[in-house]
């Protein structure tokens, strides 16, 4: 039996496919494997560019191997979430990696507002 609430009922995700982040920003997101249980995505955003709304359908582990300073935006254009400023100004040459669990999520972008680029692995759970 399926859950009605599982996001990975056609009837149950809100969004168009054309928003998908792998569809609507192919720029920031590379589709390295993808079958009908899991996808993995990588992501990569350059110093100073931001890409465009898109939407993550599934759940699943992002883990964040070159962290940058991000400006999040919410589908409506608005900023959602700033990192905050290093406390001296400087960059940093590394970071350590970071890892979290994240939601489906909805229309988005993030910017880049760093001097260094953000890279991060995403896998994507399509099935429980």
């Amino acid at each position: 039996m399926t859950d009605s609430s599982d996001p990975t009922e056609p009837s149950d995700w809100p969004w168009p496919e054309s928003l998908d982040a792998a569809e609507a920003a192919p720029e920031s997101h590379e589709v390295l494997l993808e079958n009908d249980r899991v996808r993995v995505v990588e992501v990569a955003i350059p110093p100073g560019e931001r890409e465009p709304v898109h939407t993550h359908r599934w759940p699943g582990v992002v883990l964040v191997d070159r962290a940058a300073r991000i400006r999040y935006y919410d589908g409506e254009g608005e900023v959602a979430y700033e990192s905050p400023e290093r406390g001296d100004g400087e960059v940093a040459e590394a970071s350590p990696p970071e890892t979290e669990w994240m939601a489906p999520e909805g229309p988005h972008g993030v910017e880049n507002v760093d001097t260094v680029p953000y890279h991060a692995i995403r896998v994507e759970l399509k099935s429980r």
